[in-house]
């Protein structure tokens, strides 16, 4: 995010003299606008952060930048319930945080939500130091013309996959062939259920984000059924504290708590 120099140096001005927090807000992504880029869903909560008037804390130098920062960027194409962006704010008063997802719903596109809205310790761990996996869910199916597969075939095909040392998948990645072990990064993988779809065969799983983040598309790949993903969707982000795992931030329940416009769970 950039801003003008005037804006910068009038926030600048305020860090000196008022109380600066770290907000932590957890957002959904639902719908048609999974198709929108992570860079264009950083401009809406720009644009959403100036209609509310937030007072943004701006980085120091000849361009200043607010101070915002985002976790994990989420595929294109891919829906999530467990979104996260931490935000400096200067001056802000504290008592104001349990409203702060209702405003910026009400700022934000359809099928963009914020759920909840909490002050980070100081000092506390950027998200991209702390996430470790993601828990996703997706629904996997033949290609068009192709033969449908059981969920008990497909359901036995995970637990061959579970049992292997190896899991190698071959993708092209910047223009070049590679190979990769992914069964290192699978925490958890099993199928589930779908209410209204029992048709469709669906699966669940807990994917490591480092080294580097595996995607459902590469366990869909893993699989060797030539079968195709849609309707995924990022359910958790995890991080580990104290010794246990827990969200950077759960979720208020239920959503018309929090004045959400747009159900969590509607349909894609």
């Amino acid at each position: 995010m950039t801003a003008d120099n005037g804006h910068g140096t009038e926030h600048k001005k305020a860090d000196r003299s008022a109380e600066r927090i770290r907000v932590r807000i957890r957002f959904s992504k639902l719908g048609k606008i999974r198709w929108t880029s992570h860079r264009d869903v950083a401009r809406m909560w720009e644009r959403a952060f100036r209609r509310e008037r937030l007072p943004l804390a701006y980085s120091e130098g000849f361009s200043p930048r607010p101070k915002v920062s985002f976790g994990l960027a989420l595929p294109t194409g891919y829906e999530s319930v467990a979104e996260y962006i931490d935000v400096d704010l200067v001056g802000f008063p504290e008592a104001g945080i349990a409203a702060l997802p209702a405003r910026l719903s009400g700022a934000l596109p359809e099928g963009v939500d914020a759920t909840a809205a909490a002050v980070l310790a100081p000092g506390a761990p950027s998200l991209q130091e702390e996430v470790t996996t993601c828990t996703w869910r997706w629904a996997v199916e033949p290609p068009e013309g192709g033969i449908a597969l059981s969920s008990e075939v497909i359901a036995a095909r995970v637990e061959e996959c579970l049992a292997r040392s190896e899991l190698p998948v071959t993708r092209p990645r910047k223009g070049v062939v590679q190979t990769d072990d992914i069964r290192p990064g699978i925490v958890e993988l099993k199928t589930a259920g779908c209410p209204g779809d029992p048709a469709g065969a669906w699966l669940e799983a807990e994917l490591a984000c480092r080294p580097r983040a595996i995607r459902p598309s590469e366990v869909t790949l893993a699989l060797g059924l030539g079968l195709e993903e849609r309707d995924v969707r990022r359910t958790n982000q995890w991080i580990l504290r104290d010794g246990a795992r827990t969200e950077p931030l759960l979720p208020a329940a239920p959503a018309e708590a929090i004045g959400a416009r747009h159900a969590l769970e509607r349909a894609s």
